[in-house]
């Protein structure tokens, strides 16, 4: 006769190891090597943290009050000399009465930036958006008649247009032609044919070889001289195709990293399907390739947005050269520019701190596949 079964009591559930102790276990003292530098590290940051306080937050004069700045000077940080000129760190030389020109161009093409991360917006519509969005930000920031079309507004010449505009349009036009071009040359540096491949590898390795203040000053004070007497094109044009050419050599030489890792077999196994070479690119290598690559494309992306700022050169005056402009020409808050250049750093890591959050993201995403 069979026995009866017998229950077994229930067990206990697991521990769980979450939270903030279960972390730093994990990550600042798991092992006595980590223990060690954490213990350093958060010595350092006892020992930097409450000055770095006292100067930017406690003692700090807020209010756009030179004499006040000057009271706390060497004690405390003057963020008023921010209140007092972010017109012109923000917009640069653009006329004070039509500044909200500027404004609306650049909310409408951060809009367009932010809508265009995001999967369900990646549909046909989009190009137009983009299309729309270029058309809207170049007529509202030039004015008067664009491309024959009168606008109703008065016209503002590209050496008034500076600030956060200036960047954010030289970074976004620049990345978008200097992708599709990268491609290209890192697909013609593969080429079976010898004209090609000899015409791509020195377009790289001649870019490559010099500064980008090289090429930017080339194209704006060299090339008009190449060109007919009486016409050259706007000092904003020559430094954006500079910019886009010396992007260009990089990312194709990044692309080509990813081409690389692509077996040869699938080369083979698309050809046996009957597909072409550019329906292989299309469809077998690029994105395969663009995956393998996209930590170093997203980090070119972010030299590119930081590079814009070499244009003060050539005086049109992005972010860094409209606080430079604002805080140089006027005595009384030129003692406090560091505040001024702290402010931009902010403005910059946010964006580059976006693009890099955007890349893991993206990242994940791939790996998932």
């Amino acid at each position: 006769m069979a026995q009866p079964a017998e229950l077994i009591a229930a067990r206990t559930p697991p521990a769980r190891h979450g939270g903030l102790w279960a972390w730093c276990q994990r990550h600042l003292w798991g092992t006595r090597g980590n223990a060690v530098v954490s213990v350093v590290l958060i010595a350092w940051l006892a020992w930097c943290v409450p000055p770095a306080m006292e100067w930017g937050l406690w003692h700090a004069v807020f209010r756009p009050d030179a004499d006040s700045c000057q009271a706390v000077r060497g004690s405390g940080a003057c963020w008023g000399v921010v209140a007092e000129k972010y017109r012109l760190i923000l917009l640069g030389r653009y006329p004070f009465e039509e500044q909200w020109r500027p404004v609306l161009a650049t909310l409408a093409l951060v809009l367009l930036l932010v809508l265009s991360c995001v999967p369900a917006c990646w549909k046909r519509g989009l190009a137009l958006a983009w299309a729309g969005v270029w058309l809207l930000f170049f007529g509202l920031m030039g004015g008067g008649n664009w491309w024959g079309v009168p606008t109703g507004l008065s016209a503002v010449s590209t050496d008034q247009w500076g600030g956060l505009p200036l960047t954010l349009m030289l970074a976004s036009l620049s990345i978008g032609l200097a992708f599709p071009l990268g491609v290209l040359v890192a697909l013609g540096r593969q080429s079976q044919m010898p004209a090609i491949r000899s015409v791509c590898i020195t377009y790289i390795e001649l870019v490559r070889g010099v500064p980008l203040i090289s090429v930017l000053f080339m194209a704006s004070f060299m090339f008009p001289l190449l060109m007919p007497t009486g016409t050259s094109p706007d000092v904003l044009l020559r430094v954006l195709v500079g910019i886009t050419l010396f992007s260009g050599a990089y990312t194709a030489e990044i692309v080509r990293g990813g081409l690389q890792a692509i077996p040869r077999g699938q080369l083979e196994a698309a050809a046996t399907l009957g597909l072409g070479y550019w329906q292989t690119q299309r469809l077998v290598v690029l994105p395969q390739a663009l995956a393998h690559v996209v930590p170093g494309l997203m980090n070119n992306f972010i030299a590119i947005f930081k590079d814009t700022s070499l244009v003060t050169i050539v005086s049109l005056y992005e972010l860094s050269g409209s606080l430079g402009l604002a805080v140089q020409g006027d005595p009384n808050w030129r003692p406090f520019k560091i505040e001024g250049y702290l402010f931009i750093t902010l403005i910059y890591f946010v964006f580059c701190l976006s693009l890099s959050r955007y890349s893991l993201w993206v990242e994940r995403q791939v790996s998932h596949r």
